[in-house]
């Protein structure tokens, strides 16, 4: 889709929600107290301390107003966060969460000085990497220790360990490490531990047993995202009191529950994302005090009975559950607050209000017959994306008076989207479905939704954006790729400022939605495929300095120069399919993702772009740049991934700037006019996937030092002036990966490299299937190939697209019937050399070969009958060589016109004019023969495309064409428009 997808999005806001409100407890428990003034040395501390910060006044630190308000001369006592004990005064507890403290906390820290602190939270603040001191162990009647998500950094001093008072502690945070010692000291001297939190800490090392031997007093464990590996041990379950085990997210930690003695009181249970086997009929019977179950990506044993009847949350989101949902068995569960059944492989449709029963709110699974439940009225949040149900969206899930959350997305819905009635909605995703119709009204009268996606459905009609102004929670609203019409008539004084993500991509736009001048805090901008012919504006330039992170505004109509770029913290940036003029803008150090192609740019690359130290795409192909390829993309090495500087007027050499350990996966320098050799340094980009340097002035011999790449797929030397004779290898397995290698139109000489023939695996049976291609989430790899005749651009690589064109070079000697071998190979053009021999007759083994070119060589011999196995074969041409005989007929040669036979005089048969002296005479052939017509490149302009025995083939080389997007016209460039429409005409 292109921008942060919803639930990361939903996830760091309810991030900040849980510190909040965990604040906001613990601000309720820091009362005031009465009786005597605070300590005079705790109230200088305290000063000191506050002093020793900056303090950052946002709406993440929502409660820095309390440090702010600390004045001397005041009853420190009376301080916000502050609690004192009512007869000494003595400071005895201190709640700073998200106080928007940024600094150091050193070992002289006079927070130190605090003897008496009984409860400490400094959770989420910035204490930019700190180590957590020692001396935090110094407080020996500490009961409550919460330095969580406060950018700590560092092992965890093992003198946490003498707080043996301790009955809370929480050290939640990513940057902060825990080893076996320091571990065993904490679970052998803190024996009042109630709650231990861990989450994310680094204990990789530490070995999971030293966990078994905790208190007993043990209530809460949570030790999710550790990083733990081995087994965990089973007597954790068995301590009496505990209530929550949370454990997810720690992918290689194994074990098994045990069949008996389990604690009854446990409430809530998470092990999603670890090995740990979960046997659903212990689980059952045990665990009966459970409410909370998040079993994500799990493995299971066994499958589910019912399940405890008082259940509120439950996710099994993806586990590869299949068939249909079980409706019966969670439907049935009264208390059920929290359902997700997301990434699975559930199939059929919703049930639907049974009108006869005596119950108005009983569900009918029409498919078996029964009833299955009745409306789970409690219901706040249902997750289903990413199944395979269907039908439609019934009428009770629009009526039920709770559900804030509903995500339906990724499935196969059809029919209109319901009306929603509940007035608590929050969250709709009804995406990548076949949903059709108007946005119902309902929608846009739920004062409460803060997010809406109905993206990639079948939607229509004109909409006008203030419609859409009741919803003055929301937050993020993608409307994208429907065939909806938006209009912005009425919004020039209306402002969002609250908007974060907006998405209106494919929505028949004329113009920048001016509203959008007044939206600070806009994170995530998309108004690509529209028809906005303008400059962009300058407010939009303005737009979001501090907070815009994606801009896509591809495939417009633009115009214009741009200024500078002034967004601080711009992570994505897409301009491409524009017409766009001037100098290339250059954003800020912190872009990572650069799209620029397709447009009038000129000039050179500004030296500014060396300071994209995060750049990971950078992609300026199709433009009209010039100048020398900086070699500063050293300080890319351990980012950048692709590089696409085709089709521009780059001159020089190649730099030589490729360092160790770089990630580079595609090199894209075709179309300039670039000389000199190629840098012995490619061999350190040890991820290189595609290699194309064709269409420049390259003059070197063949680079088999390339071979042994291990991930390289496409090989694109064409026309340059490569020369000389390709050597045996210089490996034991060269190019096993290689599925494109096209050195055509250079100056290639010798015998034809059977060596490397033998071992082209990837070609010889490819083990790539279904529409898969080669590329990354935001980067799909682009080539442009000869295809039939057609010069091509491919916008997606099918992984199991396979070719060879060695064309227009002086190749001599004969054919290696070792090539038919290469069992996967769609495209074979050794035309415009000057081999000799015979056509080999196993040429015939190759099932999958669509297009062969022989042409213009020295061939001797007939044609081989074996060809006519081809099946898949629609092109293929043989003339201007020395063949004799008849031409094979039957199957797809009954299809070949007379091009592809013309320069031989010894060649007879259909559908030459001159017969054979034999009896042997072909078929009619059911097309008009038409005049011959010699392309230079061995293939003529037009492509017949007819099948055998069951009609018309299409071919995968159309198919590769039309699967991706279902336009021809989004995915390729054809040289020669007549020869496209023909070809069109036909598969139409």
């Amino acid at each position: 889709m292109g921008w942060l997808s919803w639930f990361y999005l939903l996830f760091l806001l309810s991030t900040t929600c849980q510190f909040n409100s965990t604040c906001s407890s613990s601000n309720s428990s820091s009362s005031l107290s009465s009786g005597h003034l605070c300590h005079p040395e705790d109230s200088s501390a305290l000063l000191q301390f506050k002093n020793s910060f900056s303090i950052i006044d946002t709406l993440y630190y929502s409660y820095s107003n309390r440090i702010i308000s600390w004045q001397k001369g005041k009853d420190c006592c009376a301080w916000s966060g502050v609690t004192c004990e009512k007869m000494t005064g003595h400071v005895i507890g201190l709640n700073l969460c998200s106080g928007g403290l940024q600094g150091n906390i050193h070992s002289n820290s006079s927070l130190f000085s605090l003897g008496h602190l009984k409860r400490l939270d400094l959770s989420s603040n910035d204490f930019r990497g700190s180590p957590i001191s020692s001396k935090f162990g110094g407080f020996v009647s500490m009961t409550h220790l919460d330095l969580s998500y406060s950018n700590f950094n560092g092992p965890i001093p093992s003198e946490i360990s003498h707080l043996s008072t301790l009955v809370s502690l929480n050290l939640s945070q990513a940057t902060v490490t825990l080893d076996t010692l320091s571990l065993n000291r904490i679970v052998q001297n803190l024996t009042n531990l109630r709650e231990v939190n861990l989450d994310n800490v680094d204990m990789s090392l530490v070995v999971p047993d030293s966990f078994k031997n905790l208190s007993s007093s043990l209530k809460t464990l949570e030790l999710s995202n550790c990083h733990f590996r081995g087994k965990f041990p089973e007597s954790i379950f068995h301590q009496p009191n505990l209530r929550l085990v949370d454990l997810g997210y720690n992918y290689n930690l194994i074990g098994y529950f045990p069949e008996s003695n389990w604690s009854s009181l446990l409430e809530m249970l998470d092990l999603s994302h670890t090995r740990i086997s979960v046997d659903w009929h212990h689980l059952t019977r045990n665990f009966k005090s459970l409410r909370d179950l998040y079993l994500n990506n799990c493995s299971f044993v066994g499958s589910y009975p019912a399940l405890p009847g008082n259940l509120t949350h439950i996710d099994l989101s993806s586990n590869s559950f299949g068939g249909q949902i079980p409706w019966s068995l969670f439907l049935n569960l009264e208390s059920l607050v929290e359902l997700d059944l997301s990434g699975n492989n559930y199939v059929g449709q919703f049930p639907e209000v049974d009108c006869n029963s005596t119950s108005n709110s009983s569900l009918y699974d029409f498919s078996k017959q029964q009833l299955v439940g009745r409306i789970p009225r409690h219901l706040t949040t249902l997750y289903l994306h990413e199944n395979q149900l269907n039908g439609t969206i019934p009428s009770w899930l629009g009526s039920l008076p709770s559900l804030e959350h509903l995500d339906l997305g990724s499935n196969q819905l059809s029919g209109n989207i319901i009306e929603f009635q509940s007035r608590s909605l929050s969250g709709l995703r009804l995406s990548d479905n076949k949903l059709d119709g108007q946005i119902p009204r309902s929608i846009l009268e739920l004062g409460n939704l803060h997010y809406l996606d109905l993206s990639s459905n079948n939607l229509s009609g004109n909409v006008e954006f203030e419609k859409f102004s009741k919803l003055q929670s929301l937050w993020a609203l993608n409307l994208s790729f429907n065939h909806l019409s938006l209009s912005f008539n009425h919004l020039r004084n209306n402002t969002r400022p609250q908007l974060e993500l907006l998405d209106l991509s494919y929505c028949n736009i004329s113009e920048f939605p001016y509203f959008l001048r007044a939206a600070p805090n806009l994170n995530t901008l998309s108004l690509s495929h529209n028809r906005i012919q303008a400059n962009i504006p300058k407010w939009l330039l303005d737009l979001g300095k501090d907070s815009l992170g994606y801009l896509d505004l591809s495939h417009n109509s633009l115009t214009g120069t741009i200024g500078p770029l002034r967004w601080k913290n711009l992570y994505y940036l897409d301009l491409r399919n524009n017409s766009l003029q001037g100098e290339l803008p250059i954003p800020s150090p912190s872009t990572s993702y650069i799209f620029i192609s397709n447009n009038q740019f000129t000039g050179e690359i500004p030296p500014t772009i060396c300071s994209l130290s995060s750049l990971q795409i950078l992609d300026l192909s199709n433009n009209k740049l010039s100048g020398k390829i900086h070699q500063c993309i050293e300080n890319f090495s351990q980012s950048l991934s692709v590089l696409n500087l085709r089709n521009n007027k780059f001159h020089g050499v190649i730099p030589s700037a490729f360092s160790e350990g770089n990630v580079l996966r595609n090199l894209d320098l075709n179309g300039n006019q670039l000389e000199g050799s190629l840098p012995q340094s490619l061999l350190t980009c040890r991820e290189l996937e595609v290699l194309d340097l064709g269409n420049n002035k390259i003059q070197d011999t063949f680079p088999n030092w390339l071979e042994s790449l291990p991930k390289l797929r496409v090989l694109i030397l064409r026309s340059n002036k490569f020369s000389g004779e390709i050597c045996f290898p210089k490996t034991k397995f060269p190019f096993q990966k290689l599925h494109i290698i096209d050195l055509s139109n250079n100056r290639f000489s010798g015998l034809l490299p059977t060596k490397y023939f033998e071992n082209l695996t990837a070609m010889i049976n490819s083990q790539e299937h279904g529409l898969k291609y080669m590329g990354g989430r935001y980067y799909q790899d682009t080539v442009v190939v000869t295809i039939k005749g057609f010069e091509i651009e491919m916008k997606k690589i099918m992984m199991f697209f396979t070719i060879i064109d060695f064309s227009n070079n002086t190749f001599r000697g004969e054919i290696s019937s070792v090539i038919s071998k290469l069992k996967s190979l769609k495209g074979l053009n050794f035309s415009h050399n000057e081999l000799t021999g015979t056509i080999p007759p196993s040429f015939g083994e190759m099932s999958n070969l669509e297009w062969l070119d022989l042409s213009s060589n020295k061939l001797i011999g007939d044609i081989p009958e074996q060809l006519v196995n081809l099946t898949s074969l629609e092109k293929f041409n043989v003339s201007k060589n020395r063949l004799v005989g008849p031409i094979p007929h039957g199957k797809q040669f009954d299809t070949f016109e007379n091009g592809s036979y013309s320069g031989n005089t010894g060649l007879c048969g259909l559908p030459l004019s001159k017969t054979c002296s034999a009896p042997h005479q072909s078929q009619p052939s059911s097309f008009q023969q038409e005049d011959d017509l010699e392309h230079g490149n061995g293939f003529d302009g037009k492509v017949v495309l007819m099948g055998y025995a069951s009609g018309v083939v299409f071919g995968i080389s159309v198919g590769y064409l039309v699967l991706s997007n279902g336009t021809p016209n989004w995915l390729v460039k054809v040289v020669g428009r007549k020869q496209l429409r023909r070809i069109m005409k036909i598969t139409k």
